[in-house]
């Protein structure tokens, strides 16, 4: 192989990864542009309403039943004297 055919293979492998990262950067435009979008202030109401829904589940808000259920209650440590 000739230095000016190395030269023109070198060119063109660089010209085909710039054209495959292209064709990447436009397929995940693609996906982005068909994601549904939601106001945000729809989106505010309907966190709203989730949370609303869901707070009796929530142990940072009506705490644990009993210590024990508590995972994140302290060790109790042994001492030996």
């Amino acid at each position: 192989m000739t230095c000016f055919q190395m030269t023109w293979y070198i060119g063109f492998e660089t010209k085909m990864s710039t054209l495959q990262q292209q064709r990447k950067v436009v397929e995940q435009l693609r996906r982005e542009a068909s994601i549904r979008r939601v106001n945000v202030s729809v989106a505010i109401e309907d966190l709203k309403k989730y949370i609303q829904e869901h707070e009796n589940d929530d142990y940072l808000l009506v705490g644990f039943h009993s210590q024990k259920a508590n995972p994140f209650r302290e060790k109790s440590s042994c001492t030996i004297l």
